[in-house]
């Protein structure tokens, strides 16, 4: 592989930057604007076919307001359950989750929330064991 050419943790960095934007509601240009880049360098970027050097990481993970080290999450191949983020938030259902639980700001009731989303997923584990 060449210096220049992209690889799969530009494709996984790609792909968290894009659920952290979409989770903010906000788009491709917005993003691009206050980079000083256009939309399809910031869709390169996502799309993983371009590397994104240190400092425009971190002007991204400032403007996105994510500690850098979430950019990463998923490129460890060592099974985390955080590594399949980034594909449940390309499900619009869970971006539409995911913006309403950042609006609430009482820590019992997200606590509250987690309990039961993760209640309701243990229930569909356990349907789909049976199933087999």
């Amino acid at each position: 592989m060449s210096k220049r050419s992209a690889c799969e943790t530009d494709a996984v960095v790609g792909r968290n930057i894009r659920a952290r934007r979409l989770v903010l509601n906000m788009s491709q240009t917005a993003l691009a604007d206050q980079l000083g880049l256009t939309f399809q360098q910031v869709q390169k970027y996502e799309n993983g076919t371009n590397r994104i050097g240190a400092s425009r990481l971190l002007q991204i993970a400032q403007l996105l307001a994510a500690p850098i080290a979430a950019l990463f999450d998923g490129t460890e191949s060592d099974g985390d359950s955080q590594s399949a983020l980034p594909d449940y938030l390309s499900n619009a259902q869970a971006v539409r989750l995911a913006r309403a639980f950042a609006d609430v700001d009482d820590t019992d009731v997200r606590r509250a929330i987690a309990d039961v989303v993760e209640n309701i997923a243990e229930r569909e584990r356990r349907k789909a064991r049976n199933k087999q």
